[in-house]
């Protein structure tokens, strides 16, 4: 009898404009090996050239939505060379969700723990079950989470985040909504439609719009608050002369539904 092929460790998905990607590694707990985080980089840049991409969708298979790096891996291989080579891939990798030119939505219903973590809050928005717990407990094994901290300080305020990389416990799924760490918490059964709803708000909206509001976003964030406004005062003046806002202001005017572009 023949083996079973063997699964591929990223699965994909797109419909209707919308790209899933799941992290396909449950037997450990979807942990970012090299390989898997190279997977992610490449479905990345395709969905960025895609036109047709409107929204991706981040899952987990399994138990976890991921569990940080593959500790097994790195444990085979602890030359500086490797390690920084696995970091700056990964860091690579969470970047280029920021600088994605449509909304990242992570979809968890399980732990997210160290990247794991990093990854949610490396997404644009984040919907995520009641079971859900989020940690970075690299610290409870000597390795103080480092990386995930930037994503983690950018959507927690500083002391829960602080509590969260200094001690490595989990916080349960209300908690990350109360830290502003998720978007919503539902029960499992009510996660597809959840996500759905929040999908059919995003592509009731230009694209282009989005690209550009997305990008200003992040950018203003590391801005002092006078250059913040200045460059936020370039981008609306941008995207008032632009199409999108010429048949926003038609459909306003003549009291309809607007029809966007791609």
């Amino acid at each position: 009898m023949p083996d079973a092929p063997e699964q591929p460790i990223l699965l994909r998905d797109a419909a209707d404009g919308v790209v899933t990607l799941t992290l396909n590694r449950p037997s450990a707990f979807n942990s970012l090996s090299e390989a898997l985080l190279g997977a992610l980089m490449e479905e990345l840049e395709r969905i960025d050239a895609d036109p047709a991409a409107r929204v991706l969708v981040l899952k987990g298979n399994g138990k976890a939505f991921c569990a940080g790096h593959d500790l097994k891996e790195m444990g085979d291989s602890r030359t500086r060379e490797d390690l920084g080579r696995l970091f700056e891939r990964c860091s690579k990798m969470m970047t280029r969700l920021t600088t994605l030119g449509v909304p990242v939505i992570a979809v968890v219903d399980g732990i997210a723990t160290a990247a794991g973590c990093q990854l949610v809050a490396a997404c644009d928005l984040a919907i995520v079950t009641d079971r859900s717990r989020f940690a970075t407990s690299g610290v409870k094994y000597g390795l103080f989470c480092s990386t995930p901290m930037v994503a983690l300080s950018r959507n927690v305020p500083r002391k829960p985040a602080l509590e969260m990389l200094l001690t490595g416990d989990f916080i349960d799924a209300p908690t990350a909504l109360a830290h502003g760490l998720v978007n919503q918490v539902v029960a499992p059964e009510a996660l597809d439609d959840a996500l759905a709803g929040l999908i059919a708000r995003l592509l009731d909206k230009p694209k282009d719009t989005l690209a550009l509001g997305k990008n200003a976003f992040y950018a203003q964030l590391e801005m002092g608050l006078e250059e913040a406004y200045a460059f936020s005062t370039r981008v609306i003046v941008d995207n008032a002369l632009a199409d999108d806002f010429t048949e926003g202001l038609a459909a306003f005017t003549e009291k309809r539904a607007p029809r966007w572009d791609g």
